[in-house]
């Protein structure tokens, strides 16, 4: 009986903190700052429908509730973890607008969620097994802590998931680009072209260079970009191939059926080391595993034909 009191006290004092934080977060119980006073003063674009303001208050109070709460545990984990330009980097990377607070925000969603996941399985060992209270608090924070890490260690296999997709297209991409080329097209109209036949990440990234230099800017700055944005040498060497053909006027063609068998042969390679890697991964149950038990019935008979004998 102590221990079921000693549990729903925990519980209730749990419920009651979660409640009073939330009634605490009303809009209405914060006070404005500073930029929130003048910001309506200072705005200049049209206020939105009203037949629209309902359904995005709606779809909007959570979010309101919880935003200042996630807000500043976002500022937290910034704080802690730090590595901002590695974040931009990798959100690049994968494909996604490099905004970090957004980010922060995911990392303090999936920390809640691996936190609330632990403290239900403490919670429940401590009511089943009479564990300590300590034990929660620290199942608690680990879970926490896997959560955030869990969110960045996702991030980078999400870039290196989609840098490997490109990988795999670019051969294709730079040969059309360079029959394009070579029936006549300029840069500009064989990117264009290659756009419209193709889809996959590559042509994604291609399509961006071109709304960029439809923009306004040259198509070695908008081609830079790609570079910048990605972390391949293959593509890196691509977009100098193409901006040194455009500029000294070099056949493009060649250049990019050359790149094109470059990055066949590294992938090539990369078979190979990745096959010899795992031929030495497979030796391990062989020795371990197969060969003792070949040992093993190999010599048994013998010594069971011994213990026969004498």
């Amino acid at each position: 009986m102590t221990s079921l009191t000693r549990s729903g006290a925990i519980l209730g004092f749990l419920v009651g903190a979660g409640l009073l934080m939330a009634w605490f977060g009303l809009p209405r119980h914060r006070q404005a700052g500073l930029g929130e006073r003048v910001l309506p003063y200072l705005k200049d674009t049209p206020r939105p429908s009203n037949l629209l303001a309902g359904d995005m208050r709606t779809k909007g109070v959570l979010a309101t509730l919880f935003a200042p709460v996630v807000g500043e545990l976002s500022g937290h984990v910034e704080r802690i973890m730090g590595g901002a330009p590695s974040v931009r980097r990798r959100l690049l990377r994968a494909g996604v607008s490099p905004d970090i607070d957004k980010f922060r925000a995911q990392q303090v969603i999936w920390g809640v969620a691996g936190g609330l996941a632990m403290l239900a399985l403490g919670t429940l060992s401590f009511v089943t097994r009479g564990s300590s209270a300590i034990l929660v608090v620290l199942l608690t924070g680990i879970g926490i802590a896997s959560g955030v890490v869990a969110a960045d260690v996702h991030l980078t296999r999400r870039a290196n998931k989609r840098e490997e997709r490109m990988l795999s297209e670019f051969p294709t991409v730079a040969e059309l680009l360079a029959l394009a080329v070579g029936a006549g097209e300029g840069a500009v109209g064989a990117l264009e072209r290659v756009c419209r036949l193709s889809r996959g990440e590559l042509s994604d990234e291609l399509r961006r260079c071109l709304a960029d230099a439809r923009a306004g800017a040259s198509l070695q700055v908008a081609l830079q970009g790609l570079a910048d944005r990605t972390g391949l040498m293959s593509l890196t060497r691509f977009v100098d191939g193409i901006v040194i053909a455009v500029e000294r006027g070099t056949p493009l063609a060649d250049v990019l059926r050359a790149q094109a068998q470059d990055v066949r042969e590294e992938g090539r390679r990369a078979i190979m080391e990745a096959g010899g890697k795992k031929e030495i991964a497979m030796m391990v149950p062989v020795v371990f595993l197969v060969l003792p038990i070949t040992v093993l019935f190999a010599i048994f008979p013998g010594f069971s034909f011994l213990n026969f004998t004498m």
